[in-house]
């Protein structure tokens, strides 16, 4: 009768412990910490005009960010500009996107049928691989240093 007691004893404390190596041992949630960007942006060329719906805003969006890219629009092409995410650095107020460098293909054909390459298209800042964006406020941003976007840029509304 005291081998099972004892037994039992050991079992109950162990219990515990092999229960907490089990969640140590498995990976966190992976944190983001550009996720309160993502989705679609508009502004940053010119001043975002009132009443902008929902409907106008996303058929154009000026810049768009996801977990990997950061698309953006410009005046003279109908094509978005694709940028990889190297690495992401958050502050209290603001984020630093690196991108990864390379060229960018076009869409149109060149020379014998070769698609030419051209430096990756950045946002007018002064370094084209780096992107600082500085969060006014849960709908407003603005890129600072960044020539190509003078205005600050507004969340596209839901609805």
């Amino acid at each position: 009768m005291r081998r099972i007691a004892v037994c039992l004893i050991i079992a109950a404390l162990a219990t515990p412990l092999n229960a907490t190596d089990g969640a140590a041992q498995q990976p966190a949630p992976a944190v983001v910490p550009h996720a309160w960007l993502y989705g679609s942006w508009t502004g940053g060329l010119f001043p975002v005009p009132s009443g902008l719906t929902a409907q106008l805003c996303l058929a154009q969006p000026v810049v768009i960010f996801t977990r990997d890219l950061v698309l953006r629009a410009t005046l003279i092409d109908q094509v978005y500009h694709q940028r990889n995410i190297e690495t992401v650095r958050a502050a209290p107020g603001s984020t630093d996107f690196r991108f990864a460098p390379g060229a960018e293909a076009r869409q149109s054909l060149g020379l014998f049928g070769t698609a030419p390459q051209e430096p990756a298209l950045g946002f007018g800042c002064a370094d084209p691989n780096s992107l600082h964006v500085v969060r006014r406020s849960d709908n407003e941003i603005v890129f600072e240093g960044c020539a190509d976007f003078p205005e600050p840029l507004i969340r596209c509304p839901v609805r």
